[in-house]
């Protein structure tokens, strides 16, 4: 709480210490233009200072800034033209410091209102993310986790990329997946599909049998009316895993999800389904398609999944982020210091900024058995 107060503190300080630089502005412009010969006249100069307070500061401060160069653009016409107290020159500068002044404040008024709009939106988004899709507990029986989730817009935190985990008696269930589209039509197909996950994966005793009903659950919620009055098909690409508590292989149904990978002392291993499944939510497909398939994971291994969000992801001269290649070497398999360097490394390759949303998993288990 200290932290955030002190972050908010810190802008604040520093808008107070740059209104001193309109302020000197106006009083080296007035103290020239008093001086300086009667045929110069440096008073239009002072609408500079109103102009550079918005970069820092609120309406009031603006609105304080353009009253004191009002004000010294009054004294400067008094000093100079005693005679007629303000010349026409003079009355047709403080009217035009007044017009600026103004449309200042109001640009000013309606940026605040904006920021207040989007920094709600943000909050929503974030409280919604937060119950949609909570990050991944750090310990899941013997194995730990870190999960990041990397939106596209800065404005909405959360997407169509999902991810969830459930504990078994003889281990754990994890499903990453993406939904076809954007927006909260993508949002609520996610939600659909982790509350069914949520609720049988326990229960469920075959991979197969629970890849199945989750298609069943969530094919005939996938079709979106369209505008002619017709259905729009959606589906959602997702890996559903088993791993075991014990040491063993870890099982996987893969629907049309990109393939996990296994880094095994900085060597990542991708491993690619032999028999991968059309997406969730393809209506007459016969449930045999479903294949289940196991690869080894063994203590000391990090196991990797995500959306195609990340291998998606274009550096500017448009090439895609290799993820295998840009892990390679990497050593450690602590899941929070691995994807916090992911989260660096992508954001580096990409400029900073990502077309689509993107999600991670990471999963350990340690070489020496925790209690």
């Amino acid at each position: 709480m200290s932290q955030r107060l002190e972050g908010h503190r810190r802008p604040a300080r520093e808008g107070r210490a740059l209104v001193a630089i309109p302020i000197a502005w106006i009083i080296a412009v007035t103290v020239v233009d008093v001086l300086a010969p009667p045929q110069i006249h440096l008073g239009p100069l002072l609408v500079a200072a109103p102009a550079l307070t918005p970069s820092f500061g609120g309406p009031r401060t603006v609105g304080a800034v353009a009253a004191l160069a009002v004000i010294a653009q009054t004294v400067i016409g008094v000093v100079r033209d005693p005679a007629e107290l303000l010349s026409a020159n003079h009355e047709a500068q403080i009217i035009a410091l007044v017009l600026v002044g103004t449309s200042l404040v109001i640009f000013c008024v309606l940026r605040e209102r904006r920021a207040k709009e989007l920094k709600q939106v943000r909050y929503v988004s974030e409280s919604a993310q937060r119950v949609v899709l909570p990050p991944l507990p750090r310990q899941l029986g013997p194995l730990r986790t870190a999960s990041l989730y990397l939106a596209a817009e800065a404005e909405a935190q959360i997407g169509g990329d999902l991810y969830a985990a459930v504990r078994t008696p003889s281990g754990t269930r994890l499903i990453v997946g993406d939904v076809r589209g954007k927006g909260m039509t993508a949002v609520r197909d996610a939600a659909l599909l982790l509350g069914a996950f949520r609720v049988t994966a326990r229960g469920q005793e075959d991979l197969r049998d629970l890849v199945t009903y989750l298609d069943r659950g969530v094919r005939g919620d996938l079709a979106e009316p369209d505008g002619a009055g017709g259905y729009e098909e959606t589906f959602i690409t997702a890996t559903v895993l088993d791993i075991p508590d014990q040491e063993g292989r870890v099982q996987l149904v893969s629907c049309g999800h990109p393939p996990p990978i296994v880094l095994r002392e900085g060597r990542p291993t991708t491993m690619n389904a032999r028999h991968p499944a059309p997406p969730l939510g393809l209506g007459g497909l016969a449930d045999s398609r479903y294949h289940v398939e196991s690869f080894p994971f063994e203590p000391g291994d990090l196991l990797l999944l995500y959306t195609d969000g990340v291998t998606e992801a274009r550096d500017p001269a448009g090439t895609f982020y290799p993820l295998a290649e840009r892990v390679t070497g990497w050593t450690g398999t602590d899941p929070d210091a691995f994807l916090g360097r992911f989260r660096q490394d992508l954001l580096r390759y990409v400029g900073g900024r990502l077309d689509d949303d993107a999600a991670m998993v990471a999963v350990e288990r340690p070489a020496v058995p925790r209690a």
